[in-house]
């Protein structure tokens, strides 16, 4: 005698509904972030731009003519420094985009945090540490603070 089988077999017991489990899986796979795939496409679309154009050498021709002041040295664009500086400004534009649509996705923190640090690597090798590192931490706080005041409004 099976102790797994305590009701009879002459007993309808019903099946689950697989179907209503699938349709939950594949709403919930269209719950799909579009403003971050948005995001990184283009920043993808900005790396190609500024490697092709630093293959055909018109990075090369960019300088900064205007004298910059006391402490600032324009240290030379790399690829990688307009690569980040790009991808810093688009992820930063993607954050204050998400400030002010209320989806499920709206969370802002991650965005300035890595704008913040894209940024950072970008304008570090351009004009050095010692200026870009201060403009870093005032960001961040300005974005927390921008973040705050307009979470409190909702």
């Amino acid at each position: 005698m099976s102790y797994q089988d305590d009701k009879p077999h002459t007993e309808f017991q019903p099946k689950p509904d697989l179907e209503k489990e699938d349709e939950k899986d594949l709403s919930q796979s269209h719950n799909h972030d579009y403003l971050s795939s948005f995001t990184w496409a283009i920043i993808l679309i900005w790396a190609g731009l500024v490697f092709l154009g630093s293959n055909l050498g018109l990075l090369d021709k960019i300088q900064i003519q205007q004298s910059l002041p006391e402490g600032l040295d324009f240290l030379g664009l790399s690829t990688w420094s307009v690569i980040f500086v790009g991808a810093g400004l688009i992820m930063f534009l993607e954050a204050v985009i998400r400030i002010f649509i209320h989806t499920r996705h709206a969370s802002t923190g991650g965005n300035f945090f890595m704008a913040a640090i894209f940024l950072g690597i970008g304008l570090g090798s351009i004009f050095g540490w010692n200026v870009v590192w201060p403009f870093i931490l005032i960001a961040l706080g300005l974005s927390a603070l921008a973040s705050a005041l307009i979470r409190n409004r909702s």
